[in-house]
C-alpha cells in the first residue's frame, strides 16, 4: 500500500508544515546516539516539511532523507540547496533509495502512517542499511491507548485504522497503533535498549482525550 497520498494532498496545500525540530528526537539523539565520528551518517524516514533538518545540520553530520511527497521535497531542495541531492522522493516501504550504510536512522511519526505489513517491510530495509552497532530511533509511534484508536475502521489487522474522522489524527489516511507486545514483535530482529510510553491527557476544554505514543531506540543486532 506504501505512501499515503493524503500526505501529498496535505503538503500540496501547505498544511501540516512543522518547522521546529521535535524535542523528543533531539533529546533521544543526544542521550542515545550522539555523533562520535566525523563521518557520522543519518537517514531520516519521512522528513515531512524538514523540521529536523536544522538540528542535524547543527551536529555537522552527513544527513540524508527520503519522503513520499514530491511537493514537500521540491520545497526542501529549494530551502536546503547544499544538501538537495541528499533529500529524495521515495517510498520507504519499498526502498531506502541511498546505497549507503547509516550510523543512525530516525523516524518521527512517519512509519506509523502505514499498515503493519508495510512497516515490517520497511524495518527489513532499515536492518540492512544500518551499520554494525547502528541505531534506529522511533519517536511518536502511536499507542493503542490513544483516544483516536477508538475511531475509524480496521485495515489489515487490529493495529491499523483508516477513516478517522475527528480529533488529532483526522483525515491523514492510514494510522498504525501499537501496544508494547506488538512493538516488541515488530522489532524482534533488533535490540530495544530504551523505550518510553508517553501519555498526554487533555484537561481543558476536553478532559476525555488522550494522546499516547511510544519513543524508543532499537539497535542493530
Amino acid at each position: 500500500m506504501g505512501f499515503s497520498k493524503e500526505w501529498e494532498d496535505t503538503y500540496a496545500k501547505n498544511a501540516h508544515l512543522s518547522k521546529w525540530p521535535w524535542s523528543d528526537l533531539v533529546s533521544y539523539v543526544y542521550k542515545y546516539a550522539r555523533p562520535t565520528v566525523d563521518s557520522y551518517t543519518v537517514l531520516e524516514l519521512g522528513c515531512g516539511a524538514g523540521a529536523n533538518i536544522p538540528f542535524f545540520k547543527s551536529l555537522d553530520v552527513k544527513y540524508f532523507a527520503i519522503e513520499g511527497s514530491e511537493s514537500i521535497v521540491k520545497q526542501l531542495k529549494e530551502i536546503h540547496p547544499e544538501i538537495a541531492e541528499q533529500i529524495q522522493v521515495a517510498d520507504f516501504t519499498e526502498s531506502l533509495y541511498f546505497d549507503l550504510e547509516f550510523d543512525l536512522i530516525v523516524d518521527r511519526g512517519s512509519l506509523t502512517c502505514n499498515a503493519t505489513g508495510d512497516i515490517r517491510k520497511s524495518l527489513l530495509l532499515v536492518a540492512k542499511s544500518l551499520k554494525k552497532n547502528g541505531n534506529f530511533i522511533g519517536i511518536d509511534w502511536f499507542s493503542t491507548e490513544h483516544s483516536d484508536y477508538n475511531q475509524g475502521v480496521y485495515v489489515e489487522d487490529k493495529y491499523t485504522k483508516r477513516d478517522i474522522q475527528r480529533g488529532h489524527l483526522a483525515d491523514i489516511g492510514r494510522v498504525h497503533f501499537a501496544d508494547k507486545t506488538h512493538l516488541l514483535d515488530l522489532f524482534k530482529d533488533f535490540k530495544i535498549s530504551h523505550m518510553e510510553h508517553k501519555r498526554i491527557k487533555g484537561e481543558m476544554p476536553d478532559n476525555s482525550f488522550t494522546i499516547a505514543s511510544w519513543n524508543f531506540v532499537a539497535g542493530k543486532i
